[in-house]
């Protein structure tokens, strides 16, 4: 068995429980462990019947794509027993969102002979570490590898990552012991790292929350984004009158057909659809230079989870469906997402992204954008409010269902006239949504 691929930009996922042990039988697509990536938590069937001859993992490790993580013995074959390694096991070391355990020393081992014109290979997960530690390439280079053809393991850099700790808390104890004699009463910088050493103090009455792994991953997602993108939002203001209106004498009718109830969340994103076919660079990403426009409109729809966290499923897809169509998958994934119940795919390859939060009262809000897209719209509450209007007789104050929506975008490809005339082609739609419109 093979770790397997999870979603175009999934790399990697982490072992939650293994369900199966050495010298149990299996079936054929029988759950054999839980895996979580950044995305969701998913089991992972067996490829094969058979009996469970080894599993190369333990719980909490953090496996590259691809990997093998077990083997079965198929047939009449008899499982094989595979020896310890000889020399006895460290403490277990796991690595996850920069989670280091620093007191185990580095000991660097030999490493296998490779030849020294060849580039070295480094893999996803080892330049993860790197690049959240702060190891340069330089010193990434200096770390002796004991993998395969002298490769630099998961193991080797966490081992260097622990001595660097160990090392800089040492040296700043001796500095403080033996301070340096001088003139100047400023604190010599070389005596200021110690101070990032000392426990964190907290004032006052307070309660100390671990964050679980989901908001960790979403945490970093977001600052990512922020670092990746350089955001704008804008807004703007619809009357959704005649959309309410609609909705309220169909409802009932649209249930008893369809045996589903139907959001405005819908409705929503039937509006987006039709504007990223006139606008399709609101629909692409960024690569370096180049601007990659997608020609399939998948809409992520954000989505609150029991526990707070948030997920974005996505209706693949989406301009291919009628209105019956997308409130059937819209109804479908949120379920699933608020049941733990999402496939690995049905969190990848959105190109756009809705995220309803008026739904928790909010009149309006500044969305953060869902990596690698350029552009994510928030819809607020409707609200009634007394508003102008013209009609021929001329201006009158009438009692109408107001909305505020909002569009973050990439400033680096999506300049303010094009995200303002996307926003208002959006608004447009929805003010003179169809009251005769058919489901």
């Amino acid at each position: 068995m093979v770790m397997p691929k999870l979603g175009e930009s999934i790399m990697e996922a982490t072992i939650l429980k293994w369900h199966k042990k050495p010298g149990e039988s299996v079936a054929m697509d029988e759950t054999v462990l839980d895996i979580a990536t950044d995305k969701v938590d998913s089991e992972v069937p067996s490829t094969a019947a058979g009996t469970i001859a080894e599993l190369l993992f333990k719980e909490n490790d953090v496996v590259p794509i691809g990997t093998v993580i077990a083997r079965i013995t198929v047939g009449n074959a008899q499982p094989t027993t595979v020896a310890a390694p000889s020399t006895a096991p460290g403490p277990a070391v796991q690595y996850e969102e920069a989670n280091i355990l620093s007191d185990i020393p580095y000991q660097p081992t030999t490493p296998v002979s490779s030849n020294s014109n060849s580039p070295k290979f480094y893999s996803p997960l080892v330049l993860n570490i790197a690049q959240s530690e702060g190891i340069s390439m330089a010193q990434l280079e200096t770390i002796p590898g004991t993998g395969q053809e002298g490769r630099v393991s998961k193991k080797d850099i966490l081992a260097y990552v622990a001595s660097n700790k160990q090392t800089n808390t040492h040296s700043s104890f001796t500095r403080v012991e033996q301070p340096v004699m001088t003139t100047n009463t400023e604190i010599p910088r070389n005596l200021k790292p110690a101070e990032t050493n000392l426990p964190a103090v907290y004032q006052g009455n307070v309660e100390i929350i671990e964050m679980d792994r989901m908001r960790k991953m979403i945490a970093k997602h977001m600052v990512d984004s922020k670092h990746t993108s350089a955001h704008v939002t804008s807004f703007a203001e619809c009357d959704v009158t005649n959309l309410v209106l609609w909705r309220g004498k169909i409802k009932k009718e649209f249930e008893k057909r369809e045996n589903e109830k139907i959001t405005f969340t819908p409705l929503f994103i039937e509006a987006v659809i039709k504007c990223l076919k006139k606008y399709p660079w609101l629909n692409s990403s960024v690569d370096g230079d180049k601007i990659i426009i997608k020609k399939d409109i998948n809409i992520g729809m954000a989505t609150a989870l029991p526990n707070g966290n948030l997920i974005v499923p996505v209706i693949r897809n989406a301009d291919q469906l009628n209105l019956v169509g997308i409130t059937k998958q819209v109804n479908s994934l949120a379920n699933n997402a608020r049941n733990g119940k999402l496939k690995p795919d049905e969190t990848a390859g959105g190109t756009f992204t809705l995220t309803n939060v008026g739904s928790f009262g909010s009149i309006m809000g500044t969305p953060i954008i869902n990596q690698p897209q350029v552009a994510i719209m928030a819809v607020g509450a409707i609200k009634k409010r007394p508003v102008v209007i013209e009609t021929p007789q001329g201006d009158s104050i009438a009692i109408r269902h107001m909305m505020y929506i909002s569009l973050s975008y990439d400033h680096r490809i999506i300049d303010g006239a094009l995200g303002s005339t996307f926003l208002n082609a959006v608004s447009k739609e929805l003010e003179n949504f169809d009251p005769n419109h058919s489901f």
